[in-house]
């Protein structure tokens, strides 16, 4: 049987409305300033298995948990003196840490796919950390869209994808960043890039002081990192120069196209459309060209996400 799913203002009456339905191990949707996520109560396997089953995501994929300061996400990572740094430096925002689990942490195993580590993240966006102060304990929130579909930025987004399978959706307008955060490794001996996002790699490292190492692609240990992911109905093709056939063309920069990341070629800008361009030539049914995007800034995790937007689907 369909869930009702309710619209709740970021109000005080939306946030505590939000945070029973949390509280009695329902899902409910909240926007960060990178992504809707798609929240439950880390700590209750069977609100974290309604996640897996709502987004028909692979059970081997683990959750980020969104925690309200660093005071708690210590109670849920092993801290460190680099995991120290960048909280400092970057928390709250689009900044993801995984760290070994401290002991007595409490979280399904179902968060951490059985992982020894778990991702945690102190987002900046007002209404999301309200909502984690009222509900005062730690959140899994992936995106809150289908396993493997295009990102939501707006509550439009999340009804679209998720009607009827979650208890509600926080509305407070689209997302500033528009894109998913960086994640980093701290489980071993050098700070490893799991993820670009919405934090630029070159910050992280001019705050570190060093350069970022590189993963094991053939495993995976954080969220994001499937080979195809963020993707359209219809078929992806980068580095286009002009569309083909029947495809539709998303530019960047001043380029005759169907819609625009940044005409000014702005990559701020470009990411914080990038999911919301996707979802509206995703709507015309035809396949989707993409002009060259720039390798620098944000342009690292723009790129990621095109390219796994355009890879091979997963079985």
């Amino acid at each position: 049987m369909a869930e009702s799913m309710e619209i709740l203002a970021p109000d005080a009456a939306g946030i505590a409305c939000a945070a029973a339905h949390l509280r009695a191990g329902r899902l409910i949707a909240f926007p960060t300033e990178t992504v809707y996520g798609l929240g439950a109560d880390a700590r209750d396997g069977t609100a974290v298995a309604a996640i897996y089953a709502a987004k028909g995501r692979p059970s081997f994929n683990p959750l980020i948990v969104h925690v309200a300061d660093t005071d708690m996400a210590k109670r849920y990572g092993q801290w460190s003196d680099l995991a120290e740094v960048l909280a400092s430096a970057f928390w709250p925002g689009p900044l993801t840490l995984v760290l070994p689990l401290a002991d007595g942490h409490g979280l399904s195993s179902l968060v951490t796919a059985g992982l020894p580590s778990v991702a945690l993240r102190v987002p900046a966006h007002a209404t999301a950390r309200a909502l984690l102060s009222a509900f005062d304990g730690p959140v899994a929130a992936p995106s809150a869209n289908p396993s493997g579909r295009i990102s939501p930025t707006t509550a439009a987004h999340v009804v679209n994808g998720l009607e009827g399978r979650i208890a509600g959706v926080v509305d407070d307008g689209p997302c500033s960043v528009g894109l998913e955060s960086t994640i980093v490794g701290l489980t071993g001996d050098a700070p490893v890039l799991l993820r670009a996002g919405g934090l630029p790699v070159e910050a992280i490292e001019a705050a570190l002081g060093m350069p970022l190492a590189q993963p094991d692609d053939a495993k995976i240990t954080a969220p994001g990192q499937l080979t195809s992911h963020y993707a359209p109905a219809g078929q992806v093709r980068l580095n286009a120069e002009q569309a083909e056939g029947n495809e539709v063309l998303l530019g960047f920069g001043n380029v005759d196209c169907d819609l625009n990341l940044s005409p000014s070629g702005d990559l701020t800008e470009a990411a914080a459309r990038l999911f919301d361009c996707l979802h509206q030539l995703d709507a015309m049914a035809r396949p989707i060209a993409v002009t060259r995007i720039p390798e620098r800034g944000l342009g690292v995790a723009i790129n990621d996400r095109l390219r796994r937007a355009a890879a091979p689907r997963d079985p």
